[in-house]
């Protein structure tokens, strides 16, 4: 089968195309490379076995929508984001990029768009995966386009560039204190990225028009965190901007309707990766 990969040199995006691609897909990918890299998928690409293209694009330009289509995917992993950066990038990744994806697919002829979407809080980044939302369910409706979005909760592992289990692991192989802020009280649901991977393949094919939350299930504090990364004592420091004090995670949807769950425990998966 022929898929395509937004995001595909990116922390999840790259896992997902090693996984494509050992099960024997045909995967384009497109990525500009802004929080990706191209050392996510050196051995990928290197593999002369392999399928894979990679095409540097913005999904925010309009040709995208061309270089989508002339590619004709059966499946498009749509994973492109704008987190972190300015909010007009946020806006635009998020909505006309998408857009862009959306348009390609559809005269490409795919049959189904998975979407990376996110779970809880509220912020640019969030609002942006919402409008996305609204315009995969208006192209399901009018134009036969299937879509299944996976809602993630905190994803971990290796190639994790950002984050507080990256930025834990990276202080504590320093030698330096981590640095909690708030009280360390807050929880967060931890889960690893070849579980989400795991996710977003079965929803190539099954879960049309729905969105299902994809975590572990476990509510972890960032102080309990620690103690699994770290053996000096954290910094405390205030927070800089309010936070919600839980986000929960309920996966059972996905059991349901992708046949998925988790089976990495957190201390498994941090054991992995530190």
């Amino acid at each position: 089968m022929r898929v395509l990969v937004t995001g595909g040199a990116g922390f999840i995006g790259s896992t997902l195309v090693d996984r494509l691609l050992a099960e024997g897909h045909e995967v384009d990918v497109i990525d500009d490379l802004s929080t990706g890299s191209l050392a996510n998928l050196a051995e990928a690409r290197a593999d002369r076995s392999h399928e894979l293209r990679f095409h540097h694009a913005d999904i925010r330009l309009p040709d995208v929508a061309g270089l989508v289509g002339r590619r004709r995917p059966e499946v498009v992993f749509h994973l492109a984001a704008g987190s972190g950066e300015a909010p007009s990038v946020e806006a635009e990744v998020g909505v006309v990029g998408t857009l862009n994806v959306l348009e390609g697919a559809r005269a490409g002829g795919a049959s189904k768009v998975v979407f990376a979407s996110s779970h809880g809080g509220r912020s640019l980044h969030t609002t942006a995966k919402a409008a996305a939302l609204e315009y995969l369910a208006t192209y399901r409706e009018r134009f036969d386009l299937e879509f299944t979005a996976l809602a993630l909760a905190a994803v971990y592992g290796p190639r994790q560039r950002s984050g507080v289990v990256a930025s834990f692991i990276d202080r504590t192989s320093a030698g330096e204190a981590c640095t909690i802020h708030g009280d360390g009280e807050q929880t967060r649901d931890f889960v690893y990225v070849d579980d989400v991977v795991d996710a977003f393949v079965r929803a190539g094919e099954r879960g049309s028009g729905l969105v299902c939350d994809i975590g572990s299930g476990v509510e972890t504090s960032i102080n309990r965190l620690h103690s699994l990364i770290a053996g000096e004592p954290p910094a405390y420091q205030p927070r800089a901007a309010p936070e919600p004090p839980r986000q929960p995670v309920d996966p059972t949807r996905a059991g349901m309707y992708l046949g998925w769950k988790p089976w990495t425990t957190l201390e498994a998966g941090l054991r992995a990766i530190t």
